[in-house]
Order: C-alpha cells, then structure tokens, then sequence
C-alpha cells in the first residue's frame, strides 16, 4: 500500500505530526509520496532543499514546481526540474500565484511530458475547465488529481472521460460506492489511494480501501499498483 499524497514537516496552524512514519506504521502503510509542508505553508525552495534531505526509501519525494519567467520560478529554471532524479512534481497554480494554462507554465510542462514526468494537483489549487485545457494542449503529460472531494463527483468524472491521462486520488472521494461508480466506469487502473495527511484524515481513505465492494485485483490496483504504473 503506497499513499499518493502525504505531507511531512510541521504544520504552522495545527500541533500534527511532522514525520508521517509512525501513522504509516499504524495504518500498514508501506510507503508515501510526501511534499515538505515548507513547500505549501512558507517557501518552496527551501521545502525542496529540506525533502532532498530526506534519507528514508519509504517517502518517496514529491517537490513542488512553480513556473516562472527567469528569477521568479521554483526552481530558477525548467532545466533544474528535468535534472531532479524525481517520480512526481507537484504543482500549486492558486496557492503559489500562476497561471497553470500560461505559456509559462505550458512550455514547462511540455518539457516534463516530454522527460515523462507526471504531475500532481490539488483540484482545490485549479478547475475542471483549466485541466482540460491543459490536457488539450500537452495530452502526453500524466496529471495525478489530489482531493477531488465527493461533492464535485459528476465533473470529476466528466474529467475522467474526456482526459485519458487523468489519475484520480480517492481518499476525498466518501460518498457510498463512489470509488466503486468511477472504477465501474473508467478502470481501477486510474484510481490512486491517498490520504492527505496529517492535514486530512488518514483512518478514513484506510478504512475505504479495506471496503471496497470490487475485486482483490482492483483494490490491489488502487493501494498501489495504479500509482506505480503512474510514476
């Protein structure tokens, strides 16, 4: 079992966790993708600098990109992003101010399709609209959608059927049968199981994917075997 999205470092506006190991542990969680909260909450090139000092094989690193013109990038330029020996980038269009379907950001993430590196988005950092367009302009580049929520499942799934290269993160996604419907109509091979924690809860997706009503196959796909075809 593999969690697509995970934080680590300590949260400015609550008392959580800052080493998500021992949850994973209590949760039988084998390993996370994780985003150093200075990343989210302060400065992202100093949350990039402290998760490449992560020595752990079970958090697997996910640094945050922003696209900029030369000096107001993270990093300063595209070519430090194809030189990271990474698996996943995340991307924060609303938290971190640009335009995710700028030509800015559209010739960094054609570069990233082109090296094969996918990228992660919070649905809450971006709209339905803006990720088809993105997927319209660079259908080659892999989009991990984070925290869908269960509210907003019918444009979630319209995403799903119109981009092709759309992976969706469950863990949001408590409505009854709700991971069931998707994996009905578009394939367990594009659900991701995540939590989101300590920020959000991680009993909750646990116990989701421990109660699926879909084959071993397909819960194997989704614990872990989706995200890393994915990556």
């Amino acid at each position: 079992m593999v969690d697509a999205h995970r934080l680590v470092g300590p949260v400015p506006f609550d008392d959580l966790p800052a080493d998500p190991r021992p949850d994973m542990d209590r949760l039988g969680i084998e390993a996370a993708c994780v985003t150093h909260t200075l990343c989210l909450y302060a400065d992202p090139a100093a949350g990039n600098e402290a998760l490449s000092a992560l020595d752990d094989p079970r958090l697997i690193p996910v640094p945050v990109v922003v696209p900029g013109v030369p000096g107001a990038g993270v990093p300063a330029v595209l070519d430090e992003v194809l030189d990271w020996d990474v698996r996943l980038v995340r991307l924060c269009p609303e938290r971190h101010r640009f335009e995710l379907t700028g030509p800015v950001a559209l010739r960094w993430l054609a570069a990233m399709a082109a090296r094969d590196l996918p990228v992660a988005i919070d649905l809450e950092e971006t709209s339905p609209a803006a990720l088809r367009t993105l997927a319209a302009e660079i259908p080659d580049l892999r989009v991990l959608l984070l925290n869908p929520g269960y509210r907003r499942l019918r444009a979630v799934a319209e995403l799903m059927a119109t981009v092709p290269n759309l992976w969706l993160e469950i863990g949001t996604v408590n409505t009854q049968r709700g991971v069931e419907w998707l994996a009905e109509r578009y394939g367990a091979d594009r659900l991701v199981f995540g939590t989101g924690a300590p920020v959000l809860d991680d009993c909750g997706p646990r116990f989701l994917l421990d109660h699926l009503e879909l084959g071993a196959a397909e819960v194997e796909l989704i614990a872990s075997g989706a995200l890393r075809r994915l990556m």
